[in-house]
């Protein structure tokens, strides 16, 4: 900013004792050396009293620095204002110098002090507006850091209509009155010597504008097409099916609420995606996505599934025999072994419940071959199971008519089915733990399964199972020991 500012005056020197129009003899540098070592001294009294105010106003920022953590609402305020109280502060020293230079000018050419006050006034306004985008552009990564780590704050910047008006003002209002003033002074005739001068101050004037205006378009334009840039590309891989991290926050304006509600809107997705991620694995991808697409009200609907119970044979002496980290590691593998089926037939997991699993084929996705699914679903288990003698466990399979919905209390329930084919699978697996195959089934489930699968099953004998009043005919897979 310092160098920013130096250049600016030395551009001033040079358009006001070589390109504007003034007749010879009032050249004051040239006839008045000792306007030198004025001019010098006061640049170097300036430049100091910039550093040391830059050191005050940042003095909030460095603490923050080294102790590290969130800022104080004061030490984030530093941060985010410091390229404007900058900026003041060369805008109040070129004010003082332009009335240092202008009474000096006075003192020793009256006539040329008004061209020079017009000139330093618009140099001061030119120099305050670039130094500031320039040095909120330098201080992004502090900026950064201060509103990443801090609480947001809507009123730390100029918006973004203030900083357009601002390169409007600076890139095109004061070049306009700066020519504006060269005509002027051409029509009074009080200080231009001919009209080529006049002819090269307006080409002076309007090449530093145009590359003035370009500097101040490229700032203006990257302090909103940088974070909008950022917002696409974390738009991007989301698409893409990534989790971007969140964008850096730099900005004070309508364009860093913008930043932060994207954050906000990743960070909310992602803990929605995560809750849903756990909500599946507790309930199911297929139990939770109904839960998400239609609610969670208490109830249910009738629908035809089929179901299958599998209960291992002997847990209760081994979770007597051995500890209990043994005893889950074993379940673990039991049940990943169950849901790894379950899942490729197409059916859910409902509920784990000790050693036991139940499973649900036709809910809550409705499907036509439930039954089929499930018989698949009981011979593959029993096929992976079998040559595992610490998985021996009996597997029952039936189906017909449930109601299956939600069920409990409305601050706590779960998805079920209930009905008499679920009582019927329970008893078929108690009675399979008995049985060498370890499998059975009812005649009503192999009966609406299609007829490939209706193939691999042997009927055999009704019996009247536990708690029930008619009899169910058994089936076993055709290859069951």
């Amino acid at each position: 900013m310092l160098v920013t500012n130096a250049l600016g005056g030395a551009l001033v020197i040079l358009f006001l004792f070589y390109v504007l129009p003034l007749p010879r003899e009032d050249r004051v540098l040239r006839d008045h050396p000792w306007t030198w070592i004025v001019i010098v001294i006061y640049l170097v009294i300036a430049a100091g009293i910039s550093v040391v105010a830059a050191g005050i106003m940042l003095r909030p920022v460095a603490r923050w620095y080294l102790r590290g953590g969130a800022p104080t609402r004061q030490e984030q305020s530093a941060a985010m204002r410091a390229p404007l109280n900058q900026s003041l502060v060369h805008l109040a020293l070129w004010i003082v110098g332009g009335i240092l230079f202008t009474a000096m000018t006075y003192s020793l050419i009256p006539e040329t002090a008004v061209a020079v006050m017009v000139t330093v006034c618009l140099a001061a306004v030119a120099n305050f507006g670039g130094s500031y985008m320039l040095g909120e552009r330098i201080l992004r990564p502090v900026a950064a850091r201060a509103m990443s780590e801090g609480e947001f704050a809507a009123d730390l910047a100029p918006g973004v209509w203030v900083r357009l008006m601002l390169t409007w003002g600076l890139g095109t209002l004061v070049p306009v009155i700066g020519i504006i003033a060269l005509c002027v002074t051409q029509l009074n005739g009080a200080l231009v010597t001919s009209r080529s001068a006049f002819a090269i101050s307006v080409l002076v004037v309007a090449a530093v504008t145009a590359g003035a205006a370009f500097l101040l378009s490229m700032l203006t334009a990257g302090h909103i097409s940088d974070p909008i840039r950022e917002l696409r590309r974390a738009i991007e891989q989301i698409e893409a099916g990534q989790t971007p991290g969140p964008v850096d926050v730099y900005d004070g304006s309508e364009v860093g609420m913008l930043q932060v509600g994207f954050n906000r809107m990743v960070r909310a997705a992602d803990e929605r995606r995560r809750i849903q991620n756990l909500f599946g694995r507790h309930v199911g991808e297929d139990v939770a996505r109904r839960a998400l697409e239609h609610g969670t009200e208490l109830g249910g609907e009738t629908r035809f599934v089929a179901v299958l119970f599998i209960d291992l044979i002997g847990s209760t002496k081994v979770a007597a025999a051995q500890p209990p980290t043994t005893v889950v590691e074993l379940l673990n593998e039991f049940f990943r072994i169950v849901v790894s089926v379950v899942h490729r037939n197409g059916g859910i997991v409902n509920k784990f419940v000790g050693d036991e699993a139940f499973a649900v084929f036709g809910a809550p996705l409705a499907r036509d071959d439930s039954s089929t699914a499930a018989l698949t679903a009981a011979r593959e288990l029993h096929e992976e199971l079998r040559t595992r003698p610490e998985f021996d466990s009996g597997i029952g399979v039936s189906a017909g008519i449930v109601v299956a919905g939600n069920v409990g209390a409305a601050e706590r329930f779960e998805y079920t089915v209930i009905g008499d084919p679920v009582n019927e699978a329970a008893r078929l697996t108690e009675l399979a733990k008995h049985r060498p195959g370890r499998v059975l089934a009812s005649s009503t489930v192999i009966e609406t399964s299609n007829p490939t699968e209706r193939a691999r099953w042997n009927f055999g004998d009704a019996v009247t199972l536990r708690g029930r009043s008619s009899a169910t005919q058994l089936a076993w897979p055709v290859d069951a020991l």
